[in-house]
């Protein structure tokens, strides 16, 4: 008897060893990258759309790469400045993309036939929007720095034919020196209803709505804060519970503690992880789809980095120092762009 439950406990352990094998030989262990767009420009921000990739950038211009058709189009857009778009967000037939700085511009264009219209504009000395995202095909959402006290907020209502600023006094009031950061177009979470914004500067703080921007609540985190270029850059969520908030120092690139950050209960609460390991300061985080939240990209200017823990430890997959932010087409092909570039990422294992 004493032998059967022995062989019984071995075999079980057996198997279980052989069990964590096959998952750690199931994460990725490198990566294969081709170059799908070269040229002297600035891309922060990007949306995936079937084969297309659409791109917001620079010098007043727009594209996509059809990676099926293997074309390319870019499309530059005459007016009185010479405006740099960081935002980018989509329904399913309109792409908008949204300019920092003043005067800010919001264009609506076409799937279809890539005509564009001009359906908001804000001038203020102080405006800068810095991110967009859509909940449905009819309303969505912009944040911008703040210009009386609270994060400028926009939304539309009817599929972004219109937008409307919401009053001051209907959102939080931010801290003294207390921003968001335009760097890869991830300072907007939206998962179904639910919506987190994220700041940075003199304090570094997640916002929650549960009813599309209607209403906010607000959790403090413990990301490095307190000077203008400090704090959270960038934020993702796997599902309403489980995220991850990164960033640093913009000053200090190689800082690799207090500047990741995950939550379990919907941003209540957030534990710093990886303290003193892996990246520095970070512009973009992914998580990689279909992972069950265990496997995040970073971009920044450590290069791309890869965790199969949740955060607790990262992997180095490239040196490119250039990239600002990075999307997932499926769950081993991402899309990265920055400085000069647009790329494609494959993932091995």
């Amino acid at each position: 008897m004493k032998k059967i439950i022995l062989f019984i406990v071995v075999s079980i352990l057996l198997c279980s060893c052989k069990s964590k094998d096959r998952i750690t030989k199931n994460y990725f262990t490198s990566v294969v990258i081709d170059t799908l767009l070269e040229d002297k420009i600035s891309i922060r921000a990007l949306v995936l759309d079937n084969e297309k990739v659409w791109y917001a950038a620079d010098k007043s211009r727009f594209g996509y790469i059809d990676l099926k058709l293997n074309q390319k189009k870019e499309i530059q857009i005459p007016n009185e400045k010479n405006s740099e778009f960081r935002s980018i967000a989509q329904t399913n037939t309109y792409v908008f993309i949204l300019s920092v700085a003043n005067p800010a511009l919001l264009y609506r264009i076409s799937k279809e036939d890539l005509s564009y219209e001009l359906v908001y504009q804000e001038k203020h000395e102080k405006v800068f929007y810095d991110s967009m995202q859509f909940w449905n095909d009819l309303e969505g959402i912009a944040v911008g720095d703040p210009i009386e006290g609270c994060f400028s907020v926009i939304t539309t209502r009817d599929g972004g034919t219109t937008w409307q600023k919401t009053p001051s006094d209907q959102l939080p009031q931010l801290a003294e020196g207390e921003a968001a950061f335009a760097a890869s177009n991830t300072n907007i979470v939206i998962k179904e209803n639910s919506t987190w914004l994220v700041s940075g500067g003199k304090s570094a703080r997640v916002f929650f709505s549960d009813d599309k921007g209607k209403s906010w609540s607000v959790n403090e985190t413990p990301m490095v804060q307190g000077k203008q270029m400090t704090g959270i850059f960038t934020a993702d969520f796997y599902d309403s519970k489980v995220g991850f908030i990164s960033g640093g120092n913009y000053e200090v690139l190689t800082q690799n503690f207090d500047n990741k950050a995950v939550t379990r209960d919907g941003g209540k609460r957030w534990q710093l992880v990886a303290q003193n390991q892996g990246f520095g300061y970070a512009s973009c985080v992914q998580y990689i789809p279909k992972s069950k939240g265990k496997e995040l990209v970073s971009v920044g200017a450590s290069g791309l980095f890869y965790s199969n823990d949740g955060g607790n430890s990262w992997k180095q997959f490239s040196t490119d120092g250039s990239l600002y932010t990075i999307r997932f087409l499926n769950a081993s092909t991402a899309i990265a762009a920055g400085k000069n570039k647009l790329i494609r990422i494959r993932f091995k294992k």
